[in-house]
């Protein structure tokens, strides 16, 4: 192994190694659960969970997902958003020795279809908002059964009984019918045992979650993470963090849980530190003000946007903000205004940290309390190796040269779900080849500069332009698509659709748009159309993203 140039500028307090427990990621719930039984575990609009009560309900998830026929290793889809069901659902899949393929609620029906039908899960818990979409590609996927479940489950009164009102507004009620196949959320769980349960795994080999991510080929991609690779990363940024106090840390969790950035600064480690997660379903900025005000959250992990549009709000001045102390910034660049206004605003510290969803996902963070260098990545955590290789060679390059970032460490997927030539492309004798450009200087500090890939990343979503092409190609006008990202000062990128369009086809963006919004996730919907005579192109006929990219920039299209 090559040296670990970044060793020295660890802050006293982080070791270069840890003992990463080879278990059921589940039995951190556990343990906390023995250590600090009446302590909050989350709290929820006004509701709060103990700790011993979370686990409970976990081991009657367990129960219920048995008598379902879930074994050790059967996929269980969790499309939730943040709420205390989530949470649960999680845990109970763990303990019964399942593997959670997390679903993004905002998924519309080709895109559950897919993950669904690659993943083969037997079961889905979703909410009865998302039924309608799941039943419509039921039929062409592997589910038995669906868990059912209602945002009023877990509030508190009078919110549960005025929930309906409220929801009635927006639209009319979701009615599910229930039966053989489809369950209540919560008359399955008062039904079901709470005696307690936890399959043994093989923690190296066995998955805990089938997460799933884009690919440059614009079809998502299973990453495989075991137990091991999800503690290890969980215990390597709790160290990080090591000013965390156990059993005292209250976390804002506003990144949802089904992302795995989420999945692990918040969920994992608010569990694994006895901390209390404060749930926020969606990001709405009155409502987090009010929370960070009523409950003092002294975390608050999450991407960019969600910072930029705090110190934004008119009439941020007048909250208090002190209680937060440290927060990780990830899935996009940092702007260091943002890093500057924030801290001055909390008096805690916003650092930036890279990962990639097939390392679990961290692998570089600045330190929080020690040597930061602005506009980098940091330094790799504990136990992860990194290096900078030539992208064609794979041999390393002189330090300040670009090339490949690669990473190797415990928190590094075990490869594709059953996809082995893409597998062999990306994991190299232990090493993951991310894709993305870097540099590292002499101290051992990384910087990315690029992305071999053609992502844009809007809002901390990934998104991959060639799955927008192909919707756009779908549409009768469309002769020609190519989606890049250009910059957003709110979103940090945002997607613009450059089209030709058919002979005697007429420019019509709103009914793109609409197009597009039937087929796509909202987030991944152009937001801006531009339309052209024809694209940039290389001799064999490739759209050279790149080029549009850079007359984007100067502002003068060709064609």
């Amino acid at each position: 192994m090559h040296v670990k140039p970044w060793l020295p500028f660890y802050p006293a307090e982080v070791a270069p190694t840890y003992d990463y427990p080879k278990q059921n990621l589940a039995l951190f719930l556990v343990t906390s659960a023995q250590k600090f039984p009446d302590r909050p575990a989350l709290y929820f609009m006004g509701k709060s969970m103990s700790y011993q009560s979370l686990l409970k309900s976990a081991y009657r998830m367990a129960h219920a997902l048995q008598s379902k026929g879930v074994s050790r290793g059967d996929r269980v889809a969790i499309m939730l958003p943040n709420c205390p069901q989530v949470v649960i659902s999680y845990y109970g899949v763990l303990l019964a020795g399942g593997v959670a393929v997390m679903t993004n609620p905002l998924y519309m029906e080709r895109e559950i279809s897919h993950q669904m039908k690659d993943s083969g899960a037997k079961v889905m818990i979703t909410m009865d908002m998302f039924v309608s979409r799941v039943q419509k590609v039921i039929a062409d996927t592997d589910l038995k059964h669906l868990i059912v479940t209602s945002l009023p489950d877990y509030l508190p009164f009078p919110k549960n009984m005025l929930y309906p009102i409220v929801a009635k507004k927006a639209g009319p009620l979701p009615v599910v019918t229930y039966g053989e196949t489809v369950h209540s959320f919560k008359k399955l769980l008062a039904g079901s045992s709470d005696v307690p349960i936890c399959e043994k795994v093989d923690a190296e080999k066995d998955l805990a979650i089938l997460q799933y991510t884009g690919g440059t080929t614009g079809v998502p991609k299973g990453v495989m993470l075991t137990h091991y690779n999800l503690i290890s990363n969980t215990v390597q940024s709790a160290h990080w963090c090591y000013k965390v106090e156990e059993g005292k840390e209250r976390y804002l969790a506003a990144l949802p849980c089904f992302h795995v950035f989420g999945l692990t600064v918040l969920l994992h480690q608010a569990i694994y530190r006895g901390s209390e997660l404060i749930l926020v379903p969606k990001f709405e900025l009155k409502m987090i003000l009010e929370l960070i005000r009523k409950k003092r959250p002294t975390l608050f992990p999450g991407a960019p946007t969600m910072y930029i549009a705090l110190i934004n709000h008119p009439r941020i001045r007048e909250y208090d903000l002190s209680s937060i102390n440290a927060c990780i910034s990830g899935s996009a660049a940092l702007p260091v205004e943002v890093q500057d206004t924030f801290e001055e605003l909390t008096k805690g510290r916003l650092i930036e940290g890279y990962g990639l969803t097939e390392a679990s996902p961290i692998t570089h963070a600045n330190p929080i309390w020690g040597r930061r260098k602005i506009g980098t990545i940091g330094v790799p955590l504990p136990d992860t190796y990194a290096k900078v290789v030539n992208p064609e060679t794979g041999e390393e390059v002189p330090i300040g040269e670009a090339g490949e970032l690669i990473v190797k460490g415990p928190q590094v997927m075990i490869g594709y779900w059953n996809r082995p030539d893409e597998t062999f492309d990306t994991l190299r004798n232990g090493w993951l080849f991310t894709g993305d450009m870097a540099t590292m200087d002499e101290e051992g500090y990384f910087t990315i500069i690029d992305r071999k890939k053609d992502m844009i990343i809007a809002s901390g979503y990934n998104i991959y332009p060639r799955e927008i092409e192909e919707v756009l190609y779908e549409h009768p006008s469309v002769k020609e698509a190519v989606v890049v990202g250009v910059r957003d000062d709110y979103r940090g990128e945002t997607v613009k659709a450059f089209i030709v369009l058919k002979d005697g086809a007429k420019p019509d963006p709103a009914d793109l748009e609409k197009y597009c919004r039937s087929q796509l996730a909202a987030y991944k919907v152009p937001r801006q159309y531009v339309f052209r005579d024809s694209l940039p192109k290389t001799m064999i006929g490739k759209v050279l993203r790149r080029k549009l990219m850079e007359e984007e920039e100067e502002g003068r299209p060709t064609g």
